[in-house]
């Protein structure tokens, strides 16, 4: 039997944690929003006449619709036969990237780096199918058109489990390379019985500081000056990502995939919607939550963003995504929220894989898109944009495998992105709420069957045992493995959740203090 160490625990390594088992299955395929760099047009031709001389697509409907989530663990089989995650350049080793393979751990974001490719002719707005992160953690963003991102380039993925038949692609895009997966998870609100870690009064300005926009044109005017474009440098090519300002004093918030390649000492470039360009330095990352903060410095006239509340976000409330998809920074787009809760995993590695409590929008996001705020109409970031969802296809033209948005975006509520942020300004890194507990991704549900229990951990003091089913969390009926670690994740170390369990024919109900990790 199959269990993931990163389940129910948080899935990091470290004293006393299980070894995890890797899972047999291959991961179903999720485009990670990242996306390539596109080819600079010719400067003959116009965006109408390229699109017109595209060739037709092949017309197969069937082929092309999404499979509604599931909310049980996939199957062996149809994991292997799920589509890989789509991943823009900048997140695989490049934009697109190939699915990675992800271990059995539960806890973290994984990392989303597949096999390196040499870019293609067109920027791809996410990585390949295939769960990974693209190498330059940044979200799929689309290649330049311009020729600033590179050519269309593909990075590596990762392998990661889920749950939707859809591929889940991150939105940082990298020239020549592209990795990054979110799978989609349904969770729901859980209980809280004590208060989280209050987020820094100075992360982003007041949302007095801005007039209610109440039209996307005055919220396009109000937020654009505050969203940057995020080019890094990676052996695998250049990815592009996007991100916002926090503070006037150059710290801006991002998703880690698209970053993640700066950490090996790769320069990062920030440019604003002004033109101004400057280096930047990683301050500190999160691959549990795919969040990371970067500081620059030189750059004149930052303005920081005002910060909504994302638990008041209401499904069906109007939003506007900003940032560089494609590497065409500046874009703006618009939809709604469609729903709340989605449990989402992202990630190519066993030791990065993300979970997510995401909101979902049809807002247009695509490659290079990773990082950027989804805002709604009184100019209030309500959510990180991470990834999107797309139908992996291969073009009978070039053979290449062919993905973009199809109206299935997630982003990181804010008020997640808002915290885990002020730790990593105050101490350089960020913590996690664990269990201590491996999961047991094989169980086909309903709930989440408990493998071996860490010595010692919360579900050790709680009384908590091999074999047990999870059904319940804070009044939150468990749908899976997955759904069970976003649901903790949803929370903060040192909080108490309340957990209703079947151990054999018997139910029972206990009280569990969560524990933390690094990551």
């Amino acid at each position: 039997m199959t269990e993931r160490s990163e389940a129910y625990e948080g899935g990091r390594s470290g004293p006393g944690a299980q070894p995890q088992a890797p899972r047999s299955e291959q991961p179903q395929r999720w485009s990670a929003h990242l996306s390539q760099h596109a080819q600079p047009p010719s400067p003959h031709s116009s965006p109408q006449s390229q699109q017109s001389s595209q060739p037709p697509q092949s017309s197969q409907p069937s082929q092309q619709q999404p499979q509604a989530p599931s909310h049980f663990p996939p199957s062996p089989q149809s994991r292997a036969a799920a589509a890989p995650w789509f991943a823009p350049p900048h997140q695989q080793p490049g934009p697109p990237g190939v699915p990675p393979q992800r271990t059995t751990r539960l806890p973290g974001y994984p990392t989303e780096r597949p096999d390196f490719e040499p870019p293609p002719p067109w920027a791809r707005p996410a990585a390949r199918n295939g769960a990974h992160r693209a190498e330059p953690a940044f979200a799929p963003s689309p290649g330049d058109p311009a020729g600033r991102d590179g050519g269309r380039g593909r990075l590596p993925r990762r392998n990661v489990l889920i749950v939707v038949g859809v591929v889940l692609v991150l939105l940082a895009a990298t020239l020549g390379a592209t990795a990054g997966v979110l799978a989609t998870l349904r969770w729901g609100p859980a209980l809280i019985t004590s208060d989280p870690q209050a987020p820094d009064d100075n992360l982003g300005s007041k949302g007095s500081a801005f007039p209610k926009p109440e039209s996307v044109a005055n919220v396009a005017r109000a937020l654009l000056p505050s969203v940057v474009q995020i080019s890094v440098t990676a052996a695998q090519g250049r990815a592009t990502g996007s991100g916002f300002v926090l503070r006037d004093d150059g710290y801006i918030l991002t998703n880690n995939h698209v970053v993640a390649p700066a950490s090996g000492g790769n320069g990062i470039k920030v440019t604003t919607n002004d033109g101004q360009e400057a280096t930047a330095s990683v301050v500190g990352r999160s691959p549990a939550y795919d969040l990371a903060v970067i500081r620059v410095k030189g750059i004149r006239n930052l303005r920081p963003v005002a910060l909504g509340d994302s638990d008041k976000v209401r499904v069906g409330e109007p939003v506007v995504a900003l940032g560089s998809p494609l590497g065409l920074a500046g874009t703006v787009t618009s939809g709604i929220v469609s729903a709340r809760n989605r449990p989402v995993t992202a990630g190519g590695g066993q030791s990065e894989m993300s979970f997510i409590n995401a909101l979902q929008t049809d807002a247009a996001i695509n490659p290079g898109n990773s990082g950027g705020p989804l805002v709604n109409l009184r100019a209030e970031v309500v959510g990180v944009n991470s990834a999107i969802a797309t139908i992996s296809q291969r073009s009978p033209f070039s053979g290449n495998e062919e993905q973009g948005s199809i109206g299935l975006g997630f982003s990181i509520p804010i008020d997640q992105a808002r915290r885990t942020a002020d730790q990593i300004i105050k101490t350089g890194h960020a913590v996690y709420p664990v269990v201590g507990a491996v999961v047991d991704v094989n169980f086909q549900g309903p709930g989440a069957r408990l493998g071996e229990i860490q010595p010692g951990s919360s579900a050790a003091r709680a009384g908590l045992q091999k074999g047990d089913v999870v059904k319940v969390i804070n009044g939150h009926k468990v749908t899976g493995a997955d759904d069970l670690i976003v649901q903790i994740r949803s929370h903060v170390p040192g909080q108490r959740v309340e957990l209703v369990y079947d151990r054999g024919a018997d139910e029972h109900k206990v009280i569990v203090t969560l524990g933390q990790e690094t990551g």
